[in-house]
């Protein structure tokens, strides 16, 4: 589904919101600042009503990158529009390789799917989550202390991770992010 070819009427087993444009700082009480980035807000208004139906239905739900964010900002948390400044330790480099080691919390749902705490991913991203939405808790952060994945304290299978395992087949540990969405989903 997009916004240009909205389905109604069938059927969700759980959603996958991926990566792409910033979301407008509007929809979180931000203030556009810097360069002008790509923003598409007929994306953001269909992905925020889909995001509202699995939230309030309790599907299964996978935020990657902007999906993360856009999870966040939907429960009420604001983004940082850009990181930075707010780098000491880990690179400004976007790499569809791994260069950046986050530390995944003990007792998380993503610690549970990849069975490690710690994992080597890759960096698209210049803005992520400030203030937490309401539910949300950090599960990965990286070097310098930037909320990596996100999950939710109520929800029964939600995960937001800021990296894109999409580009990461070859590791067993990013297959298992979107296998263990699907067997959730089969439940």
């Amino acid at each position: 589904m997009t916004p240009e070819k909205p389905r109604s009427g069938e059927k969700l087993d759980g959603i996958i919101i991926s990566g792409g444009e910033d979301i407008a700082p509007d929809l979180y009480g931000g203030m556009m600042h810097g360069t002008a980035v790509p923003m598409d807000s007929a994306r953001d208004a269909f992905e925020m009503k889909m995001l509202k139906h699995a939230l309030a239905s309790n599907l299964p739900l996978l935020g990657i990158c902007r999906g993360a964010q856009l999870i966040n900002v939907v429960l009420g948390g604001d983004l940082h529009q850009d990181l930075r400044e707010l780098r000491q330790i880990t690179s400004n480099r976007r790499s569809l390789f791994p260069c950046k080691t986050v530390a995944i919390r003990p007792h998380s749902l993503l610690g549970a799917i990849q069975k490690q705490r710690r994992d080597r991913v890759n960096s698209l991203h210049h803005q992520s989550i400030a203030r937490r939405g309401n539910g949300i808790r950090v599960s990965a952060i990286d070097s310098d202390g930037i909320v990596q994945a996100i999950e939710h304290s109520e929800k029964s299978w939600l995960l937001g991770v800021q990296w894109h395992p999409e580009y990461l087949p070859y590791q067993r540990r990013q297959r298992a992010l979107f296998a263990a969405l699907v067997k959730a989903c089969k439940k």
